[in-house]
Formats: structure tokens, sequence, C-alpha cells
């Protein structure tokens, strides 16, 4: 394993560790930090409704634990992935950590201002090497035609702004929405959005939504030979880094996590 190795598999990894800490919350609100097995049995054995029905069980506290959990792995190795996407960013076309990341306000009903963030900017000005920005805008400008941006809007975009997904089998419109409403935003700021989504998990009908909204969406397909459509041959063929050789070489590591992850998660914690 090369040291970039290394340092990238040290990024999933720290963020996917998470899940084995996991502990359910049981309507305790998430500051809480989850119930033990044993403050679990003391709330349920103290509800005389819940004791008559002996739902004090431990196994009822394992399938809590294993159904939160399980949410809690997605978003773990999409969290650890996205870290993973802007480090690569930054190392392999010459970028900094201020140059790939972006944020934008809004403001609330309330008058309050709130700031958003989405998970990767390339400004295609802070590409030093100018075959890397050359290539980067012969992607952008063949995705930008692939979704009939118009040519004069397309000529006022700087860069692309990225969000990083490890799946998307939602149809959650509140996402969306979201989704979309950030896709207007980069617009109106100069940039060009685009969906990273990194796993072939994405409903058909929301990948045509976000297209017809003029997102660029690359999917996990692999051996498509195709950077407009797949994000494997994004980030060989226009990045510049090889991810699903990386995820190849460390797969072994990534499913022993995953497998200690998952029985720990399926059985009932006793401290």
């Amino acid at each position: 394993m090369n040291t970039s190795d290394d340092e990238y598999l040290k990024v999933v990894l720290d963020a996917i560790q998470v899940c084995a800490r996991y502990r359910p919350k049981f309507g305790r609100g998430s500051k809480s930090g989850g119930l033990t097995f044993d403050q679990f049995k003391d709330l349920y054995q103290g509800d005389a409704f819940y004791s008559w029905f002996g739902l004090d069980n431990p196994m009822l506290y394992a399938a809590h634990k294993a159904a939160g959990g399980m949410t809690s792995v997605y978003r773990q190795i999409g969290i650890g992935c996205e870290k993973l996407f802007r480090r690569v960013l930054r190392d392999s076309l010459g970028l900094s950590e201020e140059d790939v990341i972006w944020s934008y306000q809004v403001t609330l009903a309330s008058g309050r201002k709130r700031t958003l963030y989405l998970d990767g900017r390339v400004p295609l000005g802070k590409i030093k090497q100018k075959d890397k920005q050359a290539r980067f805008y012969d992607w952008m400008r063949n995705s930008a035609k692939m979704l009939d941006v118009d040519e004069n809007v397309f000529e006022s975009l700087t860069g692309t702004i990225f969000e990083v997904r490890q799946g998307y089998k939602s149809k959650d419109s509140k996402r969306q929405n979201a989704d979309i409403a950030n896709a207007v935003t980069a617009y109106t700021k100069g940039y060009f959005p685009c969906a990273v989504i990194l796993s072939g998990q994405i409903d058909g009908d929301v990948l045509m939504r976000y297209r017809a909204e003029k997102w660029a969406v690359v999917t996990g397909i692999v051996g498509e030979s195709n950077p407009l459509i797949s994000t494997y041959d994004f980030m060989r063929d226009v990045v510049g880094y090889d991810l699903a050789a990386f995820f190849e070489r460390n797969s072994s590591t990534l499913r022993e996590e995953i497998d200690k992850i998952l029985k720990a998660l399926l059985t009932s914690e006793v401290k």
C-alpha cells in the first residue's frame, strides 16, 4: 500500500468507525449520545406499560441498535467518501483546502442568515497546470452541452461545485427541492453543479429530474469509459486519480471494517 493509500484510507475508516459506537436514543434527543443497554433496561423496566409487554427485552435493544446503526453506516460511508473526494480534488488538481470548499448564505423567514455548504468545489482559475485546467474545462463544456445549458450561461461559469452521495435511493421531495435550489444558486454564483453518486444506487426518476434541472450527474457505473456519466471515469480521466482502483486495492480492509461494525450493531450491548 502506498503512502497516499494510507492517508486516503484513514479518511474513510475514521468516518465509518464512528458507527461501531452507535447507541439508540429512544426519544432522548440527538445530544444524549444514546442509551447503553443498562440505561435502556432501566428506562423500559421503569415504564409499567412497556414492562407489561416485555419490551425491556435485550433483543428489542439490539433491533433498535441495528436499525439506527444501519442508517449510520450508510451516512458515515457517505461522510468519509465526501472528505476523501475533497482531498483527492485538492491533491490531484493542486488546489488549496479553501479552494475545494464552497458555501453560500440564505436569509430565513426570521431574518437570520443560514450558511449552506456543498461537498466540493473546483475553481478553474486555481488549477495551475494548464493541461489539467483544459481537461477539466472540456469536461464542463461537454457536460453542459449534454444538459442543453445555454451557451451564454456556460460562458459565465468559473468552475464546478459538487454534491457527493454514496447513493440516492430516496424520493424525498424536500431533499430534491433543496438540491435544485442549490443548483440555481450555483449558476447565479458562476458555478456548474454536479452530483457525484459513488454507487449505482439512484432512482431513475430522480436522475432524470436532476438532469432536467441542469445538474450534471455522474454515478458509480464502471466500464463505460464516459466521464460525463460515470463517477469513476470522471475521477480517472478528468481529475486524474483512479478512485475505483483505490477502492479495489483496499476492498479487503474496507470489508473487514464493515464486517466488524455490523457484528457490533447486531448484538445487544451489555455495558
